[in-house]
């Protein structure tokens, strides 16, 4: 069971990992067009994984409460939007102004980036922790199978970020295996929280249900706020709607296939 659950929290990472890798098979710079493709995609699994893989376990566990059973999803969902919108009231949004120049201010902007994708993978490192450690009670329904389906699906989702935040630091100059050591740190966080947060199943479960719907709300946020704009602007937006709905498509198909 100890190496299911370390397996389950590593995925994700290796997703980042892969992500970063791409710095080593690319140009310095991706093309706009496989950019909004990669955030798109990511956009469509993490609103897939939000409903079936936190919210709606969320909602069967509070089934106990008849028809007040949405209170601990609603609140939870809330909490997790105003928590990311915290964040990003103290911390640099993942869309920097794209109209600073010189190399100074492309660092730091990459900078500002590098520290907005890591504080956003915390909620999702949580996210899969909560789920372990729903598992492990047998608490909300959550089957291992379903943990590993949310788990592979956000490492999915997190292949584009590994790979935005290693490309814009090969663009300004920095070598590839220092990139991409950079792109893998900035994933690191999300086992850690992970870990964290099964450790502490005990204090969890009784809250599990608002956790879940916690973990929902701060995806969904970061899908409305930072995924969705980056896939649209410009021109060509319909490569990221397209690449949306497959990407959405895919994770519905994993979680229920494997819950």
């Amino acid at each position: 069971m100890t190496t299911q659950i370390m397996g389950g929290i590593v995925i994700p990472l290796l997703g980042t990992g892969l992500g970063a890798a791409m710095v080593f098979f690319l140009k310095k710079q991706m093309s706009e067009n496989l950019q909004k493709v990669l955030t798109g995609f990511a956009a469509g699994v993490m609103v897939a994984a939000s409903f079936w893989s936190l919210l709606q376990p969320a909602l069967e566990s509070s089934e106990r409460l008849g028809k007040l059973s949405f209170l601990p999803a609603a609140a939870g969902f809330l909490i997790g939007v105003g928590f990311l919108l915290l964040l990003d009231v103290v911390t640099p949004h993942m869309h920097m102004d794209r109209q600073e120049e010189g190399p100074e201010s492309g660092l730091k902007r990459t900078t500002k980036l590098i520290l907005a994708v890591t504080l956003h993978n915390i909620p999702e490192g949580m996210a899969v922790g909560v789920v372990y450690a729903g598992w492990l009670s047998g608490e909300a329904g959550v089957s291992q199978t379903g943990a590993l389906a949310l788990a592979l699906g956000i490492a999915i989702q997190n292949f584009p970020e590994g790979a935005i935040v290693s490309m814009p630091l090969l663009a300004e100059g920095m070598p590839k295996g220092k990139t991409f050591f950079y792109g893998v740190l900035s994933g690191v966080v999300e086992p850690v929280a992970a870990l964290v947060t099964i450790l502490a199943a005990s204090a969890v479960v009784p809250v599990l249900p608002y956790l879940l719907a916690f973990a929902a709300g701060a995806m969904l946020y970061v899908v409305v706020e930072e995924l969705i704009p980056e896939m649209s602007e410009g021109k060509h937006s319909n490569w990221g709607t397209i690449a949306f709905s497959l990407g959405f498509v895919l994770m519905m198909i994993l979680d229920v296939a494997l819950g």
